[in-house]
């Protein structure tokens, strides 16, 4: 059974680590505003073991700006979320995205956006999310596509 808990930081790291910046120092797996009081972490536990992790930051995208609701609203970015492969397939992403929106709606959040790597784009598509650019490259990451949801 898949738990979601709030988590620091320095919790996220690991997973990140495993995950996003694979062969990288760990010093990579620091993101601007993790420690912002505004941003906040949430862990998939399996077992008493964080299996996936997600950052939620207070951050408004300029680029995003043509979409009404973002005019007039601050909007969160989601960054760093991974899932280790032994915990893929069983739901794991979907249940961090699905809490976070949750408690985004209760702060009276009107957007999440973030960056997706390609390969990502088919499983934020399920959960209602928009590409909202072309495609563009993170240096020493890859190709991504800028992705919205209204809330």
């Amino acid at each position: 059974m898949i738990e979601i808990q709030s988590i620091t930081a320095r919790e996220t790291l690991p997973v990140r680590h495993k995950i996003l910046r694979k062969g990288r120092s760990l010093k990579d797996c620091h993101f601007a505003g993790d420690e912002l009081g505004t941003t906040f972490h949430l862990g998939a536990f399996e077992k008493e073991k964080v299996v996936g992790v997600a950052t939620f930051l207070m951050n408004k995208d300029t680029q995003l700006e043509s979409i009404e609701d973002i005019k007039l609203h601050y909007c969160y970015q989601l960054r760093g979320m991974a899932v280790l492969e032994t915990a893929q397939g069983k739901g794991v992403g979907k249940k961090l995205i699905k809490r976070a929106e949750k408690l985004l709606k209760e702060r009276f959040i009107k957007a999440l956006w973030f960056n997706a790597r390609i390969l990502a784009v088919p499983f934020y598509e399920k959960m209602g999310y928009q590409i909202a650019s072309d495609i563009f490259e993170i240096p020493s990451v890859g190709d991504h596509y800028k992705m919205i949801k209204l809330l």
